[in-house]
């Protein structure tokens, strides 16, 4: 079993961090993408890298079941049967390989990753293409990533920004396909971190109440601030979240 302490064990520091940390979450699950990262970052330096990618989990699913009630009507669905399948491959590799993985050699290959297919994105945007890449292996090999990231350290945001952008999904939609593919994603995780993993037990539940309000306040900030920004505006937006939160990966 996961070896947190009980919550009135936590020290001030580490309160403020993962607080931060479920603020920032909630940002992302209302439609901030790219913001996820720094959650992410901000919880491994508050509680360790294994201990908070369970403590996540059950934060990430309340956040998925807001978004998908507030956005379901946006979502696109054709996108999550071609992507989901894939997210469940990775998934399972990542049960299996990740949990030994070096975390220097994760974060250096993501990073390089994501990177790159920002990069291309922004490329294609300058050239003002209206390209969507349509070949099954363009969706296989982000899927899959997405799939073993999420598993590994809940960074899938990063690749599933990359392809729901590529596939040139309009603000709304992309945040409603997003909010239903990762409920279910993180529902279908949820045994491997109980049982196979062992990083979610009733005291990593009990942390994750005291940590509800900032992510309900996030989520409700996050709301009001997607419904301000215009819709080619989000698109740069989320590219330059996500470049950020690949360096930021670098730095856990």
């Amino acid at each position: 079993m996961t070896s947190l302490p009980a919550p009135d064990e936590l020290a001030l520091t580490t309160w403020l961090l993962a607080l931060g940390a479920a603020f920032i979450q909630g940002l992302s699950k209302s439609g901030i993408k790219g913001t996820a990262v720094l959650s992410v970052t901000l919880m491994a330096l508050a509680l360790g890298a294994r201990q908070s990618t369970g403590l996540l989990v059950p934060l990430l699913i309340f956040g998925d079941v807001f978004a998908v009630i507030y956005y379901h009507r946006h979502a696109q669905w054709n996108y999550i049967w071609k992507f989901l399948p894939w997210m469940i491959l990775g998934i399972l590799i990542g049960v299996w390989t990740g949990k030994d993985l070096p975390e220097s050699v994760f974060k250096w290959a993501m990073a390089a990753i994501i990177l790159g297919s920002v990069g291309i994105m922004a490329w294609w945007d300058l050239r003002k293409s209206e390209r969507v890449p349509k070949h099954w292996a363009f969706a296989g090999f982000i899927g899959s990533l997405a799939g073993f990231t999420t598993m590994v350290g809940n960074l899938a945001g990063a690749f599933s920004n990359i392809y729901f952008l590529a596939m040139r999904l309009p603000k709304n939609a992309f945040i409603g396909t997003a909010a239903w593919l990762f409920l279910i994603i993180n529902v279908f995780k949820l045994p491997f971190h109980i049982f196979v993993w062992k990083t979610i037990d009733l005291r990593v539940l009990h942390v994750n109440l005291w940590l509800l309000p900032a992510l309900i306040l996030g989520l409700l900030f996050g709301i009001w601030l997607v419904k301000r920004i215009r819709e080619g505006i989000f698109r740069r937006l989320i590219l330059i979240l996500t470049a950020l939160g690949a360096v930021l990966m670098l730095l856990r």
